[in-house]
C-alpha cells in the first residue's frame, strides 16, 4: 500500500524535510505538529504565515472584505511584517509583530481573503524565501499548499492530504464554534469549496499533488489512525 514512497532514510537518525500539502481544513497543521513532536523536528505552519499577512492587510485597509487588494501598497510593507511562532501550553501560536494573533488569523474574515492574498506572486516569493531559509538545516515539518511542489521540491517525504468537503466544513465549524465565533455551517462549507477552487486555479503555485507525494484521505480517520499510517510509511511497510 505504501510502496510508492521513495523514503530510504530513517528520519529518527537522519534529518529530512517532510512536506505536507493539501486542501484546507484537512488537519494538515495538527498532523504536521504531531509528526514534528514524534521526530523532535521543527514545525512551521506556512498557512499561518499567509493568514498573518492577510490579517495585517485587513487591519491596515490594504485588503478589504469585498476582495479588493492594494497590491503595491501591500508589497511595500512586507518588510514590516514580522511573523514568528511560539509554543504556549503545548499549542503552536502565531505572532504578528510580537502580538499573538492565533485566534484572529483563524476567523472567517481572514479565511475569505487569504487565498487571494496567497495568489499574489510577490507575497508568495517573499514568504517562500523565508520558508526555505527555515529548512536549510533540515529536521523540519512544513505544511501548506505548495511545499512539495515549490518550496521544497527536493523534500525526502511528501504527503498530500485531502478529505470530503462536508467533513472538512464540519471540522472547521466545530473548531470556530468552540472558539466562540458565530458562524453558520453553510457559510463554512461555501468557504471550503471556494477555497479549493481558488487554491487549485490560481496562476501562481496552484495547489496540486506532487508526483512523488503520498496521498492521505483522512475523511474517516481520527488523529491516532493518521499517526499509525505515518509510522507505517516511514517504516516502508
Amino acid at each position: 500500500m505504501y510502496t510508492n514512497t521513495k523514503l530510504t532514510l530513517n528520519p529518527f537518525t537522519t534529518k529530512i524535510i517532510i512536506a505536507i500539502d493539501g486542501h484546507s481544513s484537512t488537519g494538515k497543521s495538527s498532523f504536521a505538529k504531531a509528526i514534528a513532536q514524534e521526530l523532535n523536528y521543527i514545525y512551521v505552519d506556512t498557512g499561518a504565515m499567509y493568514r498573518a499577512v492577510t490579517l495585517y492587510g485587513l487591519q491596515h485597509k490594504l485588503v478589504s472584505s469585498d476582495g479588493q487588494i492594494e497590491i503595491e501598497a501591500l508589497m511595500a510593507v512586507l518588510p514590516d511584517i514580522h511573523i514568528s511562532f511560539q509554543n504556549i501550553a503545548g499549542q503552536n501560536n502565531t505572532f504578528l509583530n510580537r502580538v499573538n494573533v492565533e485566534r484572529e488569523i483563524r476567523e472567517i474574515a481572514v479565511s475569505q481573503q487569504v487565498s487571494a492574498v496567497s495568489a499574489i506572486a510577490g507575497v508568495r516569493k517573499h514568504l517562500v524565501y523565508l520558508q526555505q531559509q527555515m529548512g536549510k538545516e533540515k529536521g523540519i515539518v512544513m505544511d501548506g499548499r505548495d511545499i512539495g511542489t515549490v518550496v521544497f521540491p527536493q523534500a525526502e517525504l511528501k504527503i498530500f492530504m485531502t478529505a470530503d468537503p462536508r467533513v472538512r466544513a464540519e471540522r472547521r465549524y466545530k473548531e470556530l464554534r468552540e472558539k466562540g465565533s458565530k458562524v453558520s455551517f453553510d457559510e463554512i462549507l461555501n468557504n471550503v469549496i471556494q477555497r479549493d477552487h481558488d487554491d487549485e486555479t490560481r496562476s501562481v503555485a496552484p495547489l496540486r499533488k506532487a508526483e512523488d507525494a503520498i496521498l492521505l484521505d483522512n475523511s474517516n480517520m481520527i488523529p491516532e489512525e493518521q499517526m499509525a499510517w505515518f509510522r507505517r510509511v516511514i517504516a516502508g511497510s
